[in-house]
């Protein structure tokens, strides 16, 4: 037991690991909701359960989900809804365009 006046001190593999848990990413929080929710592509949810919505990163996990949540159901791949597969949409600006709404000027519809 170190005296009153002693700093503890830390070893270099503690210092390591707590400096490799502030630095990674691992995907919690407001940050990882894209990566989690597979919206954006490259993101870890690859793949989708027809049945109950819930996303995995792989076929080897989403196997192990269904044999734990859906035991009765015989486990189809073919099924699965693959998430990096579905380009997503592109999200459209408020902004008209000035051509359109020229044409809209013009015709009186607006």
């Amino acid at each position: 037991m170190t005296g009153k006046a002693k700093p503890k001190k830390h070893t270099a593999k503690e210092l390591a690991s707590k400096i490799d848990a502030a630095t990674t990413n691992r995907g919690g929080g407001k940050a990882g909701l894209a990566d989690r929710s597979g919206i954006e592509k490259g993101g870890h949810a690859k793949l989708e359960c027809p049945l109950c919505k819930v996303t995995a990163p792989d076929i080897k996990s989403m196997k192990i989900h269904h044999d734990a949540k859906h035991p009765k159901v015989s486990f189809d791949e073919t099924k699965l809804n693959n998430l990096h597969a579905i380009a997503p949409v592109a999200e459209s600006s408020n902004k008209p365009k000035p051509e359109v709404t020229a044409y809209v000027l013009q015709r009186g519809l607006f």
